[in-house]
């Protein structure tokens, strides 16, 4: 098969699957921006984009489409090429997000194009309005957020098949589109996370945490909204009040991944601890920055509780890789979090704004760690049977893979048809 991968910043969400497949004996190639500098884990080929600045006034709710479609332009511009020194894959799969796949099959109409379409944008019911503090809820932006989506219809309609990591975010999707996809999650290695008693994880002052300690752990890209690191923080100082031993471990980024970065200025991560500085023992809130996943496995292994919050947006792969290592989760009330964790069984839900029912929820898992020893368990197998990269989640991209290089189109797909209950 000639396997062909689209990615403004690969490998992305490819970063198992292209190597595995060039393992088996296929001709992968990717596709990515120039100003990215990942390592070659392919043979990669880098188009050079330069967005021109968009009039928002004169482009109205298409100025997202236009910044979309620009970068669509600029790669079928740069495959064309590849085309006319006579390379045309079998396959090409790429992620929708920038614009990249927009005009693909205008290159190699003959070629399989499969998306990885893992949200649709919406004026209600997900991420747009969801949080009035940080969000203008108007029927504007109702409006604004909606037309966002027109480039991730225009994906899907016109590839052979849609990818989606979770079930909830393919019910983003109009009924339409959702026929169109295929939901497989991306995988975690419960191999590689298997609970390690041993493990030790140093903070940025030299003290070494390790297993058993009373270690609170809260992890993203960004520390931001979209992310709740704002209830977390207002969390905390309850917690740390009740909790004298406790040492909390925050990892993350200062930049803006989602939403808008502060109106006031500065870093999402200085503004929110500025609210709370003078009610915290800083001597015991450590923020690591971006860690290596070294590192970051190393963390999860001696954490006691893990916080994870989420607007109703993209579930993060460090919630579920904190489960198949046998953390205990604690996680907002919303729709992405409550598809991997069932209240009470896998993990413990709280609702996103109720900094109160926060506070309570995290001490009692520092405090009583013996009570939610079946939770870990328990979420551990669920993750391991249901999300493990190597048994499962791998088995079925490649499956799908190959039967879109064989010239498959359409099948029932269940799993895509509703989100599930909650």
């Amino acid at each position: 098969m000639k396997l062909l991968f689209v990615h403004q910043n690969f490998p992305g969400q490819f970063l198992h699957l292209a190597p595995e497949m060039q393992r088996r004996g296929h001709d992968v190639r990717a596709v990515c921006d120039a100003v990215n500098n990942c390592p070659p884990l392919v043979p990669l080929s880098r188009y050079s984009f330069r967005p021109q600045p968009v009039d928002p006034a004169a482009t109205r709710l298409g100025r997202t489409y236009t910044m979309t479609s620009d970068r669509g332009v600029v790669v079928a511009r740069h495959c064309r090429s590849l085309r006319e020194r006579g390379y045309v894959p079998d396959v090409i799969l790429g992620h929708s997000g920038w614009g990249e796949t927009l005009f693909l099959k205008e290159v190699w109409p003959e070629a399989r194009l499969l998306v990885y379409s893992e949200f649709y944008y919406q004026g209600r019911g997900a991420d747009a309005g969801f949080d009035p503090e940080f969000q203008n809820a108007g029927f504007d932006q109702v409006m604004i957020a909606q037309g966002r989506a027109a480039y991730q219809a225009q994906a899907v309609v016109h590839a052979d098949c849609g990818l989606t990591p979770t079930r909830w975010q393919a019910s983003t999707h109009p009924p339409l589109l959702r026929q169109n996809l295929e939901v497989i999650f991306d995988g975690v290695d419960c191999n590689r996370l298997t609970p390690n008693p041993a493990a030790s994880f140093s903070l940025p002052n030299g003290r070494v945490l390790k297993v058993g300690d009373e270690v609170l752990t809260f992890v993203n890209r960004n520390l931001e909204p979209y992310r709740g690191y704002h209830i977390f923080m207002r969390a905390l100082p309850a917690v740390l009040a009740a909790r004298p031993e406790a040492q909390v471990v925050i990892v993350g980024g200062d930049e803006t991944s989602y939403g808008q970065p502060p109106k006031q200025g500065g870093k999402w991560k200085d503004v929110i601890l500025n609210e709370v500085r003078d009610r915290l023992d800083l001597t015991r809130v450590h923020f690591t920055g971006k860690v290596p996943y070294d590192r970051l496995v190393n963390l999860i292994h001696v954490s006691r509780v893990h916080a994870y919050l989420t607007y109703p947006f993209v579930l993060s792969w460090s919630m579920v890789e904190a489960m198949a290592a046998g953390a205990l989760v604690i996680g907002s009330r919303t729709p992405p979090v409550q598809e991997m964790i069932e209240d009470g069984v896998t993990g413990r839900l709280v609702d996103f704004f109720d900094v109160d029912g926060w506070s309570a929820a995290l001490i009692d898992a520092l405090a009583r760690p013996e009570a939610y020893l079946s939770m870990r368990k328990a979420a551990r197998a669920m993750v391991r049977a249901n999300y493990d990269l190597r048994s499962i989640c791998l088995p079925r991209q490649i499956d799908l893979l190959t039967r879109l290089e064989r010239g498959w189109h359409t099948a029932s797909r269940p799993m895509a048809q509703e989100a599930p209950a909650t």
